[in-house]
């Protein structure tokens, strides 16, 4: 194989590439796919503070809450029916109310208060209840506070959705530079019988493919990095940010590179990419739901690069951390070299030039 040829088809498609909808998608994605996820479950919309009551004498804090613009409230009649809410994120607070509270408050006594919080609440969420219901019990007193509020939070606290999210923004932009891109362009030119016109040259088969993959993992590279800028999640681990990245783009760009030369037409492509892309971004879910059984998660191939990328953007691991990780992936890399040669070799030999 010549590094040259390789080069020059190589410098081919980047001249070329511009003009094509794939390759102007790549660029494209990482741009539209943050602010869908930002519009969708960002900053832009935050929802109200959502509130559950449990009154056991009609509180003069009750009604207060009623009249306030800005908090959902929702009162309930036990407490356990307030703490079940409250853990599974359908409230951001809940706070119970004694019999005989405002009375005691009144009085000058300082009853219990019992104030609770889910862990996956927004901490803006929880301190405008907190503060809200002290300036309440102050109102009803009318004087200084007569209680002090006990902040308990129940459940295990969650990182907010856009941040569980990063791994399939990430992958998303990978998969569309690094498996689509380089299969679609070798389905494409075959199609086109513009891969017969060029074999026609010295240039092999195998350089084509590596040209292939070589444009793809770059731009795949480029766009992980632009992604993860976009959504503030650049690593303070910059080596072992790009010893991720760089991994996880040549396993993708493999997986590429196999549809590419086991397809004999862009259809073909696409029926490969929508039959396995649950496959390459199963993973991604179960960061979304954290709660799921995680080690269905390994069953996938792509986990072994999916989750080293969330601990070093998310978590600020090193490569300490992910080495046995990445160590997998690398064994998987090597593997994968084996269909693509034998499908290069195939192909090869459908056109007429083994």
């Amino acid at each position: 194989m010549s590094l040259k040829r390789a080069s020059r088809v190589l410098a081919k498609d980047l001249q070329l590439g511009p003009r094509s909808p794939v390759f102007l998608w790549v660029l494209i994605l990482p741009f539209l796919i943050t602010f869908l996820v930002q519009v969708a479950f960002g900053d832009l919309f935050d929802p109200q503070p959502r509130l559950g009551i449990v009154d056991r004498d009609s509180s003069a804090i009750t009604s207060a809450v009623r009249s306030l613009d800005g908090i959902e409230l929702t009162v309930l009649d036990d407490t356990d029916a307030l703490k079940r809410r409250v853990e599974s994120n359908d409230l951001d607070a809940g706070l119970v109310l004694p019999a005989g509270f405002d009375t005691d408050v009144r009085s000058g006594a300082r009853p219990p208060l019992e104030f609770y919080v889910g862990g996956e609440s927004r901490a803006s969420n929880r301190i405008i209840l907190a503060v809200t219901t002290i300036d309440l019990v102050r109102e009803v007193e009318g004087r200084a506070p007569p209680v002090e509020v006990e902040v308990v939070s129940l459940g295990t606290e969650v990182l907010p959705l856009t941040v569980r999210l990063v791994p399939f923004v990430v992958m998303y932009a990978l998969l569309i530079a690094a498996v689509f891109l380089p299969s679609f362009s070798l389905a494409d030119e075959r199609e086109k019988h513009t891969l017969d016109a060029l074999l026609v040259t010295p240039t092999k088969l195998s350089e084509v493919v590596v040209a292939k993959g070589v444009l793809g993992f770059g731009l795949a590279i480029a766009m992980a990095f632009v992604t993860l800028w976009l959504n503030g999640a650049l690593a303070v681990q910059a080596l072992a940010l790009t010893v991720v990245l760089v991994i996880a783009g040549l396993l993708l760009v493999e997986i590429g590179l196999v549809y590419g030369t086991a397809s004999k037409d862009v259809t073909g492509v696409f029926t490969l990419i929508k039959g396995t892309g649950f496959i390459l971004l199963g993973p991604t879910v179960f960061y979304i739901f954290p709660d799921w059984p995680q080690w269905i998660a390994k069953l996938f191939p792509t986990y072994w690069v999916i989750n080293p990328i969330y601990e070093v953007t998310v978590n600020g691991a090193g490569l300490s951390a992910v080495s046995a990780e990445l160590a997998i992936a690398l064994g998987v890399i090597a593997l994968m070299l084996v269909p693509i040669a034998l499908l290069t070799r195939r192909l090869e030999t459908k056109l007429g030039v083994a």
